[in-house]
């Protein structure tokens, strides 16, 4: 995976928890995702390419100054091809069960407004390790994505300890 923005992931294509067991237990589904009046959540995948493309290049550095991208590789210039590259292998992932990604759009005129990655944690004492973004333009919902996703996978994912850098 180039450069993938997923938390602590090396660059297989089979991601597996530091613990060495399953990411989710075989009988699991994964839970419809959170709404609020200013944004909703979905799988991530190729038709979201252009708009995604879009949202992360506009707010390069506002992403790597957000808690948890501060060290890491992405985002960098790509292509849009590129782009849609990881977004084939982040949809796999989700199809596989070995991570899940949502794109975050705007409930005001549907655009992507950011990204949520939940994967398996390198800390074999964790879980899952989540971080998200919001495109610079959005900033002020950074904390409100943040808090919905933390009780979304309180409530209804099967992880006792999640790494999820606070707002």
């Amino acid at each position: 995976m180039a450069d993938d923005p997923t938390p602590d992931i090396d660059q297989a294509a089979d991601p597996r928890p530091a613990h060495g067991g399953s990411f989710v237990p075989d009988a699991f589904v994964p839970p419809d995702p959170p709404r609020t009046d200013s944004f909703w959540l979905e799988p991530l995948g190729l038709e979201h390419n252009e708009a995604d493309y879009a949202a992360w290049t506009s707010s390069m550095e506002h992403i790597h100054a957000t808690p948890g991208f501060e060290s890491k590789r992405w985002p960098h210039p790509m292509t849009l091809e590129e782009n849609a590259g990881d977004l084939r292998e982040h949809a796999d992932h989700f199809v596989r069960r070995v991570g899940f990604t949502y794109t975050v759009r705007s409930c005001a005129d549907g655009d992507v407004i950011g990204c949520v990655y939940i994967y398996p944690s390198s800390d074999s004492a964790m879980d899952a390790s989540v971080r998200s973004w919001v495109r610079a333009s959005h900033a002020q919902l950074d904390a409100e994505l943040w808090s919905l996703v933390t009780h979304w996978l309180d409530a209804q994912w099967p992880f006792h300890a999640v790494e999820y850098a606070p707002r």
